[in-house]
């Protein structure tokens, strides 16, 4: 009788029996805030935080009550499910968005052509000028030799302990990789300093620290690519043994290129990493407010180190380079992961 009764009200206000429409939903939140307001509104309670949290939990509830009412216990539970999964994605991004926020108020107002074609060289701490060109280059051309040292030697290991080895021995490498993986980047730092500063007596340099931030690269490049070459159906390899082709041959015509996406992906996050590195360029690297294109001699400057010099600094002037410093690392890193975003999805595209 219930249940005929309550099919009834659905037909006569539009709603089909076992679905919650998109404005049922809408209205559930709708009126979870609303009820939220009221009460921060005639009660005690107060603080952003408190009702934002009051009113997050008051909307899953709500939805979930109004799907069990019209979709039934098992929709319900799925419901719930997803709106938990929702909130979690929403505190996960709330962090990030914050921070890129603060730094982008902070620092667009000291961003300009001026800034970013400029160098520190004979720029005191009270004055305006000055720009960070010597960071930027120094930035590309230690990350540059960091990649170019990292990231063949990690694809080298990575195929050869999923294509190659096997048995203890590739547990051996694997259990090192991840070892390395958990290293404290100033640990790298000073095996740097005191083997290749000190022991080799090479001096402070850009190529000392991009052997730094090499170590600290290399596992994640390692651990990323042998993942996604794992994730490569065995199918595609017996197809091509059976056409007599060599694994070699096997694992760059048709492994690699499967893989391309994953890859790619994992080596992007690896360089994301390293180039907001501060404690190894700060042991190994040195300082130098001039520019200095040649990063095997001589001091040389970075984004990181600019920014922790900065804004450790009692002047304002100072804070405020760090800031604009801050949010040109942060762009520098988003374009270089759209980039291979966009390169990759090209290659799939001419692939098919």
């Amino acid at each position: 009788m219930s249940q005929t009764l309550a099919t009834r009200t659905l037909r006569s206000t539009g709603l089909r029996a076992g679905s919650l429409p998109r404005w049922g939903v809408a209205a559930a939140v709708l009126g979870a805030l609303l009820v939220s307001l009221l009460l921060f509104a005639v009660t005690p309670m107060q603080g952003v935080a408190d009702f934002l949290i009051f009113a997050v939990v008051l909307t899953v509830a709500s939805v979930t009550v109004a799907s069990w009412i019209v979709e039934g216990r098992r929709r319900a539970k799925d419901r719930f499910a997803t709106s938990v999964m929702l909130v979690a994605l929403g505190l996960t991004i709330l962090p990030l968005g914050f921070v890129i926020g603060y730094t982008i108020k902070r620092g667009l107002s000291r961003i300009s052509a001026s800034f970013l074609t400029h160098s520190m060289a004979g720029v005191g701490p009270l004055s305006p000028a000055g720009g960070i060109y010597h960071a930027i280059i120094g930035t590309l051309e230690q990350v540059l030799l960091a990649s170019l040292i990292a990231i063949p030697l990690g694809l080298l290991v990575a195929i050869y302990i999923t294509e190659y080895a096997g048995g203890p021995f590739a547990t051996a490498i694997r259990f090192l990789i991840d070892v390395m993986t958990g290293i404290p980047s100033i640990v790298a730092g000073l095996f740097v300093l005191a083997f290749w500063v000190l022991a080799l007596h090479q001096g402070f340099s850009g190529f000392a620290g991009a052997i730094a931030l090499a170590i600290l690269e290399l596992p994640i490049v390692v651990r990323s690519s042998e993942e996604m070459i794992k994730l490569v159906p065995a199918t595609l390899r017996e197809a091509s043994y059976a056409l007599g082709v060599a694994r070699w041959k096997t694992i760059m015509r048709i492994v690699l290129p499967t893989a391309a996406t994953g890859i790619t992906t994992g080596v992007m996050l690896a360089v994301a990493r390293v180039t907001g590195e501060t404690a190894p360029v700060l042991l190994v690297v040195g300082n130098n407010d001039f520019i200095n294109n040649d990063p095997f001699h001589n001091g040389q400057a970075s984004l990181p180190l600019f920014i922790f010099q900065g804004a450790g600094s009692s002047s304002n002037f100072d804070v405020a380079r760090a800031w604009a410093a801050a949010l040109t690392l942060i762009g520098f890193v988003m374009v270089l992961y759209i980039a291979a975003r966009l390169l990759t999805r090209r290659n799939a595209l001419a692939r098919g």
